[in-house]
This record gives structure tokens, C-alpha cells and sequence, in this order.
């Protein structure tokens, strides 16, 4: 026992496994697995299963921005316009508030954003669809009628059809019309400036739950007069400095804010 545990025959202890060895007792030589490379690499179809952190990075598997049609399907192309901070995104829409000499657009000029108008759109459609619905109750208690009042699921459909297709449609129709008036522009810039001139109807949706028709008509047209102001006033100076057509943009900008502050009071807030 003085030379320890070291000295004891191992091989004859109970559960232990001898060494493989071969014909010649010698240990067989095994070697060094590489989890990088499971499954086998000859595996057809291309490689698959685990892989190393350096390709997860930057290595074949990383996804990348694809140029040209490709790069509309790509999630990756779309990152950029995400990566804002929150202090910008407050700033921004602030800045839809009161005129600011109309430097919006160059403002974002070099960093443009589509989490702000995103997160815009979406916070308007569920605030038009429940306060909207709110404001039917409030209507409904102030007279006497035989028949109950039900929520209007069809608001939240209504509320996303124009809201989101304001969001889509209109920064296209302005990117073809300045494409024809031959000034140079960027679509996202264009989504970005009309996604954030919807930010005043956000807190005018608030004040449209009182049941009084002059209180209500008196918010929205304010509220599509303030927002179609943010939008023309920008476009304006941007537009005349290279051609002298800014006035139909300006005006079709203020007709088409009035048209959707006239939408969102005929079908959410009657």
C-alpha cells in the first residue's frame, strides 16, 4: 500500500475497459475529432449541421445585402433602416410638431429610418381601431336605443388597409412624380418623411372619443391641416432649389393629407 493508488493493477478492477489495442499490443492510435467539420463534408447537397462561429459571422452562411431585384427579399438589405437610436427617433418625430424650416429631409438625408415610420403606422392603426370603437360606445350612451352596442372587429381590417396603404402607396406616387419632374430622390427618404407626418394624428385620436361633432371636426381638420403642412412645407424646400413644379407637389401633399384626416373621421369616428 506505500506506493498508493497509483500502483494498482487497474485492469482487474471491477468495471473498468481494457485499451484497445491490436494484433501487435500496441495501442491503437484514434484521431483528433473536429466537431467543425460533423456532418462529413462530402455530405452532397452542401454543407450542413453545425458550424463554426466564424461562419455564422462572417464565413458562406452569413446572410448579406443582395444588390439589384434580389436584394427586395433579402431581410439584410432592410437592416440598415433599423439601426437608429431611440433619442433620433424621438427627435424626428418632435420635429413633426411645428415647422422646422423644412429641414426634415435633409435631416435623414443620409440616415433615413424605417422603424420610426413603422412603428408609427402600427401604433396608429390599433389607436383609431380601439378608440374608435370607444367612441361609437360613447355615442351609443347618449341616446336611447332597442338594440345593444357590439364592438367592431372590421375597424382593425379598415384601420390596416388605409393606414398601411397610405404608408406604401403614397411615398411610390411621389417617387414616380419626382422621377418625372427629373430630381433626384430616394424612396425609403420618402417613406420616411410620410411615415412620420402621420405622428399627429396619434395624439388627435385621443380627443376624437368625446361625442361632441364640433369638438371632433375641429381635431381632425387641425390635425390633417398640421400634418399636410409638415409634409408640403418639406417638399417644398426641397423641390424649388431644382425645378420651378414644386407647387403641384405641394398641393397634391396637402389634398392628400385632408383626404386621409377625412377618412379616419368618416370610418372610425362617426
Amino acid at each position: 500500500m506505500s506506493g498508493g493508488y497509483s500502483s494498482l493493477p487497474t485492469s482487474h478492477l471491477l468495471g473498468s475497459v481494457p485499451a484497445a489495442v491490436d494484433a501487435d499490443h500496441k495501442a491503437l492510435q484514434f484521431e483528433e475529432a473536429n466537431l467543425e467539420i460533423f456532418p462529413p463534408s462530402n455530405t452532397q447537397g452542401g454543407t450542413w449541421g453545425y458550424h463554426s462561429p466564424n461562419d455564422i459571422d462572417g464565413g458562406e452562411g452569413s446572410e448579406q445585402a443582395q444588390g439589384g431585384w434580389k436584394g427586395f427579399f433579402s431581410i439584410a438589405s432592410y437592416r440598415p433602416y433599423f439601426n437608429i437610436d431611440t433619442y433620433d427617433v424621438v427627435e424626428r418625430t418632435m420635429a413633426t410638431l411645428y415647422a422646422q424650416r423644412g429641414d426634415f429631409l435633409e435631416k435623414i438625408q443620409h440616415n433615413p429610418d424605417l422603424y420610426g415610420p413603422a412603428w408609427i403606422s402600427t401604433t396608429l392603426v390599433f389607436m383609431v381601431t380601439a378608440l374608435g370603437n370607444y367612441a361609437s360606445y360613447l355615442s351609443y350612451g347618449q341616446g336611447k336605443h332597442t338594440k345593444d352596442w357590439y364592438y367592431d372587429i372590421n375597424y382593425v381590417s379598415w384601420a390596416a388597409f388605409v393606414i398601411y396603404g397610405y404608408i406604401c402607396l403614397v411615398p411610390l406616387g411621389y417617387y414616380f412624380l419626382l422621377k418625372y419632374l427629373s430630381i433626384p430622390t430616394s424612396f425609403v427618404q420618402l417613406c420616411c418623411l410620410c411615415g412620420y407626418s402621420l405622428f399627429i394624428f396619434i395624439p388627435s385620436s385621443l380627443l376624437l372619443i368625446f361625442p361632441t361633432e364640433f369638438l371632433r371636426w375641429t381635431v381632425i381638420i387641425l390635425a390633417g391641416i398640421a400634418s399636410s403642412w409638415f409634409l408640403a412645407f418639406n417638399l417644398r424646400s426641397y423641390i424649388m432649389t431644382m425645378s420651378d413644379k414644386w407647387a403641384t407637389v405641394v398641393a397634391s401633399a396637402f389634398a392628400i393629407q385632408l383626404c386621409l384626416a377625412l377618412t379616419i373621421k368618416f370610418c372610425f369616428f362617426v
